[in-house]
């Protein structure tokens, strides 16, 4: 009828369950956790079924279904053969993770396990919108990897051990975690966020953390001392300023996110440059 449709599937876990049990009573030949052989080729062929297609008859109409379906690997184990032959068959994959929802962190998306597999499809889309969106994304896509890797040294060493440099990671993933992926869908400001709010913030991060960085390596050869805790105390209300982006209602025009989001990234260049010729 050209309609674009959204089927959820909750869940394919508990179907590939039932899929195991008639398996067994068949005396089919087991493979992984005693899963039929066959497990990979139907969850193939129930998510083939998704896509746009154009309508028979006339007038011509096109349409589109999008199958989104939920995985309940037991004990959150992804090494379960359902979840693994399903990330190997799907285009997109949102990991949930309970140790996020523990604390709160809403929508509990884990960022290092989910992927998309249509950035390159995308790409013109994104480019003709900002050029440097996908460079932007790369980037705090790192600094939050460079995060993940530091914890480690943090839960064994503690946070006063790290170098200025990996200080500023730590304190820049906090904000990209905390004020930009987290979000209320309950609030006026946070129930949605259109692209160009959300790329005026990635910038705003972006710039923030180069900046730091280049105001270390400057004082590195002036042979002066500075570290995160100057920074902070100097721009510590340019860093609410970044830390409350959010709180921008996502009614604003696009020509009013341009003006704040400039008017920001000068007072981050402002303040750094100062602190620099102190």
């Amino acid at each position: 009828m050209g309609y674009n449709a959204t089927m959820m599937a909750d869940s394919t876990s508990r179907w590939a369950e039932a899929l195991r049990e008639i398996s067994g009573r068949l005396a089919e030949m087991p493979a992984d956790s005693g899963y039929p052989a066959y497990l990979s080729a139907r969850l193939a062929s129930f998510y083939e079924r998704a896509g746009k297609v154009k309508c028979i008859g006339s007038p011509s109409r096109n349409g589109s279904i999008t199958i989104v379906g939920a995985v309940s690997p037991p004990g959150g184990d992804f090494s379960d053969p359902v979840t693994t032959a399903t990330m190997s068959i799907v285009q997109a994959f949102w990991g949930l993770d309970k140790k996020l929802a523990q604390r709160k962190h809403f929508p509990s998306v884990n960022w290092s396990t989910s992927f998309s597999k249509y950035i390159r499809q995308l790409e013109q889309y994104f480019d003709n919108f900002d050029p440097n969106y996908l460079s932007l994304r790369q980037k705090i896509s790192d600094i939050l990897q460079q995060e993940s890797d530091l914890n480690d040294i943090v839960q064994l060493v503690g946070k006063d051990s790290l170098s200025e440099d990996q200080k500023i990671v730590m304190e820049v993933a906090k904000i990209i975690r905390e004020d930009f992926l987290q979000q209320n869908a309950f609030s006026d400001y946070d129930y949605m966020c259109p692209l160009q709010k959300t790329v005026g913030m990635m910038k705003i991060i972006c710039h923030f953390y180069a900046q730091c960085l280049k105001t270390l390596q400057e004082y590195d050869s002036k042979e002066r001392k500075i570290g995160w805790g100057s920074i902070y105390n100097t721009l510590r209300p340019t860093i609410n300023k970044i830390t409350h982006m959010k709180f921008e209602s996502p009614k604003n025009s696009e020509e009013y996110f341009k003006k704040y989001f400039k008017a920001l990234e000068e007072e981050i260049t402002v303040g750094l440059r100062n602190l620099v010729e102190k």
